[in-house]
């Protein structure tokens, strides 16, 4: 029976939306002004990386939709260099937020948003590409991935567009708690959702949902422990040009392993022997 990938698609299409209405925030917040610009080129660096991925992936599934799998495959090859992109992007934010933070002398409150969020995305695109020789396994895992996207991208909607949540001044920082609170339960049914349509096969969007909620609970858990100002240290003493690299050429690397060493591969050598 053919898949038309239907909502799968639609999923991807609110995603980018949703991202679009985030980013949309630093820009009001840009045009309000400020002592510091909300926008900065490592923002439009990320934003254009981040909608290029989610652009990327909603291509592949349209091509799948209308059976054109061998261009598919082709169209897929571009991950080799969009991933280790979108990684190293995603380092050299963590390190440049955590750096701003570190000037200032105080903990980065994104610290686990951004590292986090790098790499759990990195994990996830490295266990679609090491189990592709399961299509649907494959696909769980790299749309799975977009959901991390989902979560931040709702998070900033949510305290600058919706009136429950909207944070206007130190009043209302419980908001922010309460907007956590409220992303986390439609990430988790998310998840549910697709695990429950395939659950042979979906369940790396309940991985996906756990990981979110592992970046939910652990700033706090960094606070009371008195773990966040070294840690923010740590990640700032990388430096900006050294994270974009590692991130670029180490996990362009840990593709090509993955690429090489998928133990489906390994097996159907083995059975021909």
């Amino acid at each position: 029976m053919r898949r038309l990938y239907t909502l799968e698609i639609g999923y991807l299409c609110v995603v980018i939306a949703v991202s679009l209405v985030g980013f949309s925030s630093l820009l009001r917040d840009e045009f309000m002004g400020g002592e510091q610009p909300a926008l900065t080129g490592y923002h439009l660096l990320h934003i254009s990386t981040s909608l290029a991925w989610l652009l990327l992936l909603l291509w592949q599934l349209l091509l799948l939709r209308q059976q054109g799998f061998r261009r598919h495959r082709a169209i897929g090859q571009y991950i080799f260099v969009a991933g280790p992109v979108l990684i190293a992007t995603l380092m050299l934010l963590s390190v440049h937020s955590a750096s701003k933070a570190t000037a200032e002398g105080i903990a980065d409150g994104l610290l686990v948003q951004n590292v986090g969020t790098t790499l759990e995305v990195a994990l996830l695109v490295l266990l679609a590409f090491f189990l592709r020789q399961n299509r649907d396994v494959h696909g769980s895992f790299m749309l799975s991935s977009t959901m991390l996207f989902l979560g931040i991208a709702l998070f900033f909607a949510f305290i600058s567009y919706v009136p429950k949540f909207r944070v206007e001044g130190p009043e209302t920082f419980h908001r922010f708690a309460e907007a956590g609170q409220a992303i986390f339960l439609i990430i988790f049914a998310v998840g549910l959702l697709f695990f429950l349509r395939q659950w042979r096969t979906g369940w790396p969007w309940l991985l996906a949902s756990l990981l979110f909620t592992l970046n939910a609970w652990l700033p706090g858990f960094l606070e009371r422990t008195g773990r966040a100002k070294p840690y923010t240290d740590l990640v700032a003493s990388i430096g900006r040009v050294p994270a974009f690299v590692v991130g670029l050429v180490g996990f362009a690397a840990l593709l090509g392993l993955a690429w090489k060493v998928a133990p489906g591969r390994r097996a159907a050598r083995a059975a021909t022997r």
